[in-house]
């Protein structure tokens, strides 16, 4: 598959999701936030980590670039999105998942291997895992912690859309301890931890990561 990494100002591990793309066995195709088209790609991935923190709420600023007017529009049509870390913040600023991200409860930024458990098998971005899996991959955020009020909470629980959750310890007050989340279609997942610092040996914290850039192949084949 063709899969497009978005880089918008500031964005600090756009080559690093080109790269986890190729490990993932696909084509990585680099977008700039100010294109007016996707470059005939199959997928999207919109990567987190600006250079200077979370300060300027990079979520709500990036979700007005032009590639975001593509975007939305082809996920509406199926196409699968992955939204990291900020870009999570940029999915839900556009209103392409419910809920919002915000400051972490102890208001610093943290770093750190977190483990994970694997709550949805079925998206475009999470097939390539079993169902309660429990992994470990990199998080940095200082505004991941996940909110919304509680019907859409109970609504995202009872449709099986929580895509992952923190395990052990919830590094930002995530409620109910969410780390991603999907759409009632399972194309468009926003994740908080970084599975692209996750996806060789030789760096990070393994390759826990690498499944969420391998299920593509699945999706594809679907």
């Amino acid at each position: 598959m063709k899969v497009g990494v978005v880089t918008f100002p500031g964005s600090l591990d756009d080559a690093d999701a080109q790269r986890a793309v190729r490990i993932g066995g696909h084509e990585a195709v680099a977008l700039w936030h100010g294109d007016h088209d996707l470059r005939g790609v199959d997928a999207v991935v919109l990567p987190g980590g600006f250079s200077y923190g979370d300060y300027l709420r990079c979520g709500a600023i990036s979700r007005f670039s032009p590639v975001m007017t593509e975007v939305i529009e082809a996920a509406g049509k199926g196409m699968p999105v992955l939204g990291i870390c900020n870009g999570f913040q940029i999915l839900c600023e556009s209103h392409l998942l419910p809920g919002a991200l915000i400051r972490n409860d102890h208001r610093k930024f943290v770093c750190r291997d977190q483990r994970l458990r694997i709550e949805n098998a079925s998206t475009a971005w999470t097939s390539s895992y079993d169902e309660g899996a429990e992994i470990t991959v990199v998080l940095k955020n200082g505004e991941g912690g996940f909110v919304a009020d509680a019907e859409t909470l109970d609504r995202l629980e009872g449709e099986g859309r929580v895509v992952a959750r923190y395990l052990d310890v919830n590094p930002n007050g995530s409620l109910r301890d969410i780390a991603g989340v999907t759409n009632e279609r399972g194309n468009v997942v926003g994740l908080m931890p970084h599975p692209e610092h996750a996806v060789e040996e030789l760096t990070g914290s393994g390759t826990d990561g690498l499944g969420f850039f391998t299920s593509l192949a699945a999706a594809a084949f679907a």
